[in-house]
């Protein structure tokens, strides 16, 4: 599940991807924003945006079936400045989300919602909670909305098995944040109860992190037996 990539639909590198095993849709628009999957199994029924606003046209959400998973990438808003039309936008989406993640759970299949919710749901998964108080990501607004997911029936993949470790998913490419281990969480795989109970392993890649020219996230991953 990739976020961000920031590239027109048709410019995503199929061709460079296929030849390394993955099948692959995307969904983006020029210079911001952007989805994709890729999976060793085909991907049918594609949803490319997410339900309940027609004008909303930004590249933000994709789901897909990938054998009997049904699985989103999600690239939520920031939301920064928190009390502008960014937040209220932030929020409405996450109320969409909300509605969506519903449905899905209605199917009774095996869901996953994955990648940058842009929000970290309790102080720990932010390095100062107090500095970031007033921040879009940790307003209380944003994390009962992220609360109402779980409360749903899903699960936090990270959480279920590391409860109360120190795990973020995010360096700030400023103040030397990376080496400093200045660090956030926003990086989320959310399971259905249909997901969650063949969770067997979850963690945070922080390898790409410390590469030349890297992202300032790094992989959140799990696996499903």
């Amino acid at each position: 599940m990739l976020q961000e990539i920031k590239c027109l639909t048709d410019d995503f590198p199929h061709m460079e991807v296929t030849a390394q095993g993955y099948n692959a849709v995307a969904v983006g628009q020029k210079t911001y924003n952007g989805v994709a999957l890729l999976a060793k199994h085909p991907i049918t029924d594609v949803v490319t945006s997410l339900p309940g606003d027609e004008g909303d046209t930004q590249a933000r959400y994709l789901e897909a079936s990938v054998g009997d998973l049904r699985v989103a990438t999600i690239y939520l808003p920031n939301g920064n400045p928190s009390g502008t039309e960014k937040f209220t936008y932030k929020l409405g989406w996450m109320d969409r989300l909300t509605a969506r993640a519903k449905e899905l759970l209605a199917s009774e299949k095996p869901v996953v919602l994955g990648g940058d919710y842009n929000i970290c749901p309790r102080d720990e998964d932010v390095y100062n909670p107090a500095l970031f108080a007033n921040d879009a990501l940790c307003r209380p607004e944003s994390r009962a909305r992220f609360r109402s997911l779980i409360n749903l029936g899903y699960t936090d993949a990270l959480r279920a098995l590391y409860p109360n470790e120190h795990l973020y998913t995010y360096w700030d490419y400023q103040g030397g944040a990376w080496p400093r281990d200045l660090g956030l969480r926003i990086d989320h795989l959310l399971l259905s109860p249909q997901a969650a109970d063949r969770l067997t392993a979850a963690g945070v890649d922080k390898t790409p992190r410390a590469e030349e020219k890297a992202s300032d996230h790094t992989p959140a991953w799990c696996e499903l037996g």
